[in-house]
């Protein structure tokens, strides 16, 4: 596995390291969420990544709170990382907190997930695959690891090794069958049967809203599973009266992090379009708040962009 630099990690800054802070491979310290898992920030980056990388193997789980498949591929990661035991460190990246970080790995949708090995970044790949194939990607990791010398483990204080057994099984309540199906669908990258078990859901029961929510993400990373980026984005940039073009690349930015961007794209459309094209672009801005949450200050925003330019 080559170690070349996709991301030149040059362009973050280097944090002061705070009172009492301890940094560096091998310890529990840094901005730790628990023993083999930390939360990393623009701020941090260095320290707890950059410079940790040096004698233990890190990776990068780039992610979002409203982002369904993050949620399902975060605690694989985490899993993988419990039993190794040290020998990995996983650095969770809130995309929409920490722009800096989104920019420089360049993100274009989440998850995704990076390697770090003697501060040079490795790209490994984007979506929730299933566990057996992110450990063998982990797998692979830790030969190109050995292999540059990257052999340290990280040393849990008596207290995180603790929370670590604590937190070693959680008891999780299962999920209803349509569920269940859906996220087993999206596992095997089969959007089209997960969208189905979703609406199977919602024709059981129109009022699950956890079914209209993850239909509505699914539904999003079925739109983009094979678009060029670059093609979609000049097509846009074209014709700002291109309907489908700029719903493309607003579903491109938001998978990526980018949600006031797609927000403003199609409310931007919305005021330059009239009839039939103007209410498909509103309704598929509805969808993007659906995919983000109610709960997310920006959507409050783009949902009073759009009644200003609709009325």
């Amino acid at each position: 596995m080559s170690l070349r630099g996709a991301v030149d990690l040059s362009t973050l800054a280097k944090p002061q390291p705070a009172a009492g802070a301890t940094s560096g491979a091998a310890t529990g310290g840094g901005s730790a969420a628990s023993g083999y898992v930390i939360d990393v920030t623009d701020d941090s980056f260095v320290a707890d990544v950059v410079e940790r990388s040096s004698t233990v193997l890190v990776i990068i789980d780039v992610w979002a709170e409203w982002c369904g498949p993050c949620k399902q591929l975060s605690p694989i990661l985490e899993k993988i990382a419990a039993d190794l035991d040290g020998r990995l460190l996983v650095a969770k990246v809130d995309v929409d907190a920490n722009r800096q970080l989104a920019q420089a790995f360049q993100v274009q949708s989440i998850p995704t997930v990076f390697a770090v090995l003697k501060g040079q970044p490795v790209a490994l790949f984007q979506g929730a695959l299933p566990d057996a194939q992110v450990r063998e990607v982990v797998a692979q990791l830790l030969q190109a690891a050995e292999a540059n010398g990257v052999t340290g483990r990280i040393e849990l204080a008596a207290g995180d090794a603790g929370d670590e057994a604590e937190d070693a099984e959680p008891v999780e309540e299962p999920l209803p069958p349509h569920h269940q199906a859906a996220y087993d669908a999206i596992d095997a990258g089969d959007y089209a049967a997960a969208i189905t078990a979703y609406e199977a859901a919602l024709n059981e029961s129109p009022a699950d809203e956890m079914a209209r929510v993850g239909l509505a993400q699914v539904k999003l990373l079925a739109r983009t599973a094979d678009v060029d980026p670059q093609v979609a984005r000049a097509a846009a940039a074209a014709d700002p009266t291109d309907v489908q073009a700029q719903i493309l690349v607003a579903d491109l930015d938001l998978l990526g992090g980018h949600v006031d961007d797609a927000f403003s794209r199609l409310v931007d459309t919305v005021r330059v379009t009239a009839g039939s094209d103007r209410d498909t672009v509103r309704v598929h801005l509805v969808e993007l708040f659906d995919v983000v949450g109610a709960e997310d200050p920006r959507v409050a925003q783009g949902r009073l962009a759009l009644a200003n330019a609709l009325f």
